[in-house]
């Protein structure tokens, strides 16, 4: 029979309630440096919403450099997992470097390949994240109350 952890309480009272997450964070780690058993909070982002911030134009040769590096990573692991197999020292090296090139080089053509196949549909590189209007540290009943009062006391060392 296995063990699942228990439901989180949905009706918790908020303790502190902040802006960014980094706020929240800190909230919960104060708790955490006076003893307070954290794991009786949780942090609840309200009002979310996805931002994706366009980091530049994606053209065919940035694809294929793209492509190249992430192939080069791939490659190296595979020579480095060969080479556990290889008879001599001097087997080694050239396994992994060989594995980094052609890695490098399959990874290139395929990442040009991909765009160029694309149409010129979404022609930029982007980075998504999902951030909230506001972020609630709740606690469990039986706790508000103690969590409140040290997040008090952390709200007068910041002002």
């Amino acid at each position: 029979m296995s063990q699942h952890p228990p439901a989180p309480q949905v009706d918790r009272p908020i303790v502190g309630s902040y802006s960014s997450y980094d706020g929240a964070q800190r909230a919960v780690d104060h708790l955490s440096d006076n003893r307070f058993p954290v794991e009786r909070t949780a942090i609840i982002g309200s009002d979310l919403r996805m931002v994706e911030t366009v980091l530049g134009r994606l053209t065919r040769g940035r694809a294929a450099l793209a492509g190249a590096g992430s192939g080069a990573w791939f490659g190296l692991l595979i020579g480095l997992l060969l080479s556990v197999f290889a008879a001599g020292n001097h087997h080694v090296l050239v396994l992994m470097l060989s594995g980094l090139a052609y890695g490098a080089l399959f990874g290139a053509v395929f990442g040009f390949a991909g765009h160029a196949l694309s149409g010129g549909r979404r022609d930029f590189a982007s980075r998504s994240q999902i951030v909230a209007a506001r972020y609630d540290v709740v606690a469990d009943t039986e706790f508000a109350d103690e969590a409140k009062n040290l997040l008090i006391k952390l709200a007068w060392r910041e002002d």
